[in-house]
């Protein structure tokens, strides 16, 4: 997926399954897990504060505006500030994963396709992480954040209004079927990635500016790579390698949701709304014994 999204040249015109024999000639096997390390270092802070901040934010709302509607809009509003959390705690983790799988390796010698001559091979991710704060300090490690907000609070907003919406519209006797769960994350996730994919894009170009041998010195903003791709590249390159990234995102946003539900059914964690109303009519019953004392 990112090297569609990043590597017109190299790999789009050769399609999906020429880039997987690229790599596997270039790389082998471990080529398709470059980067992975880093991944797997994001994603369990990120799953973890996601969730987490998404209860607390909406448990918040109710509380400081308790008039305030409870359906999808709480939803969308509590799941976006969510997202943009657990994007500001992860994000460094996140520039590092798409270098590091951004390098294309040949064989024979340990040199990148497509970066600059005077740029050197990421070993790991303390090398990257080294290499990237000392050339751009703390704010190279966040080189794209400003697209990654832009898309995570709708994407993430989206993504938990559709899942909590469609469930809604469940059967009663239905609710506690994991198929059911599975069904509904998956098409949260389809839809809420499909409206935000194009600045998803635009934040990977932005993480690899540096490293692409075409690219000028001057670091572009998020707007000015949005219309430099849809001008340069076409606007059909801002849906770059969506069909692929459908792949991982809807069978991972619906495990997401289907284990956060049954984990908290399992560890008997109070439904968010009950939680709620027993804060609510604690505060309620405090208040007049306060008065009185």
């Amino acid at each position: 997926m990112l090297t569609f999204q990043t590597r017109r040249a190299e790999f789009h015109s050769i399609g999906l399954l020429g880039s997987f024999k690229k790599i596997a000639k270039t790389e082998g096997p471990i080529g398709f897990y470059r980067g992975n390390g880093a991944s797997v270092a994001r994603i369990v802070p990120y799953a973890a504060l996601h969730y987490m901040a998404y209860e607390q934010y909406r448990r918040w709302i109710i509380l400081t505006f308790p008039d305030v509607w409870r359906g999808p809009v709480l939803d969308l509003v509590a799941g976006s500030f969510a997202g943009g959390t657990a994007v500001l705690f992860t994000y460094p983790l996140d520039l590092v994963r798409t270098k590091l799988a951004y390098q294309v390796v040949g064989s024979t010698k340990l040199n990148v396709q497509g970066l600059m001559n005077n740029e050197q091979v990421y070993k790991g991710i303390r090398d990257c992480f080294s290499k990237t704060y000392k050339e751009a300090g703390l704010r190279g490690l966040y080189r794209g954040v400003a697209p990654s907000l832009y898309g995570i609070f709708p994407y993430s907003g989206l993504k938990f209004y559709f899942y909590e919406e469609m469930k809604r519209h469940v059967p009663q006797e239905h609710k506690k079927n994991i198929m059911v769960k599975l069904v509904c994350g998956s098409v949260a996730g389809l839809l809420g990635q499909t409206f935000t994919y194009p600045l998803d894009v635009v934040r990977r170009q932005m993480q690899v500016e540096r490293l692409l041998a075409s690219n000028s010195a001057e670091v572009k903003g998020t707007m000015e790579t949005l219309v430099n791709i849809a001008q340069k590249q076409g606007w059909k390159q801002l849906f770059s390698g969506l069909s692929i990234n459908y792949l991982k995102v809807v069978p991972s946003v619906a495990i997401g949701f289907t284990v956060y539900d049954v984990m908290k059914a399992c560890l008997r964690v109070p439904s968010r709304d009950e939680a709620v109303i027993e804060v609510v009519a604690t505060k309620r019953n405090t208040q007049p014994s306060s008065l009185q004392s």
